[in-house]
């Protein structure tokens, strides 16, 4: 039994070396810090299970006046506390699914995406562990449930949406339906949420996806940074 359970480690330690390798490539550190927009953050937790990585996600309460009962990843606006986004990101997770700051093992920023809100929306990745067991806060958080990471390039179910940005410029988002048998429920995800976990797989995976992206796969961070941030924004 040892022997099996020393070479379970071993692999869940290189699935997530080799991921920690990808995502430092693309960290953009504090390079967007200085962007004149107000700032949010967002966690996207990163955990192994059965061999894969896997996304943790929230639903958002149907209380809240903003967006309720949409999938998102934990976080929210910064505070003046806030140190950096990572900080937010943190401190947003530990209020909504009492994942305490220092059981996150924080790997990377990636490039930030704009809400509708016109917040500067920053994820953070980091890994957490298996035996986290989320405490939702009620009053944020109706649901927590995972996605294996690999769903967002082989997704069973997905389309495209139409979306009319800020600017008023009408562009398709991710949609992607995702059936938790956990749960015994269908997950809907889209929008900048989709956005940042098609992003995440893609460095990871560092495959083409079974849809169409409009991202350059030889040169995804040029092509995102241009995708991403308008153009007058950036540094």
């Amino acid at each position: 039994c040892c022997h099996g359970a020393s070479s379970l480690f071993a692999s869940r330690r290189s699935l997530k070396e080799k991921a920690r390798l990808r995502l430092r490539e693309f960290d953009v550190g504090d390079r967007f810090s200085r962007l004149p927009l107000p700032r949010a953050s967002v966690l996207l937790p990163l955990v192994v299970r059965e061999g894969r990585l896997h996304l943790l996600l929230t639903v958002r309460s149907m209380q809240l006046r903003r967006s309720p009962g949409q999938v998102c990843f934990p976080g929210g606006k910064r505070e003046a506390t806030d140190k950096d986004e990572i900080d937010t990101a943190l401190r947003e997770a530990k209020e909504e699914v009492g994942l305490q700051p220092e059981k996150v093992e924080v790997i990377c920023r990636l490039v930030p995406g704009i809400d509708k809100m016109n917040h500067l929306v920053t994820p953070v990745v980091g890994f957490i562990e298996d035996t986290f067991q989320a405490t939702p806060n009620p009053d944020e958080v109706s649901d927590v449930f995972v996605v294996p990471l690999e769903y967002f390039v082989k997704p069973l179910n997905y389309k495209t949406v139409p979306y009319k940005s800020s600017s008023g410029s009408l562009t398709w988002m991710h949609c992607f339906t995702y059936d938790d048998q956990e749960h015994k429920m269908s997950f809907r995800i889209w929008g900048l949420t989709a956005h940042f976990a098609v992003f995440l797989a893609l460095v990871i995976f560092g495959e083409r996806p079974t849809y169409e992206v409009d991202y350059d796969l030889d040169n995804l961070l040029s092509s995102l940074k241009a995708f991403s941030v308008p153009q007058n924004h950036m540094p």
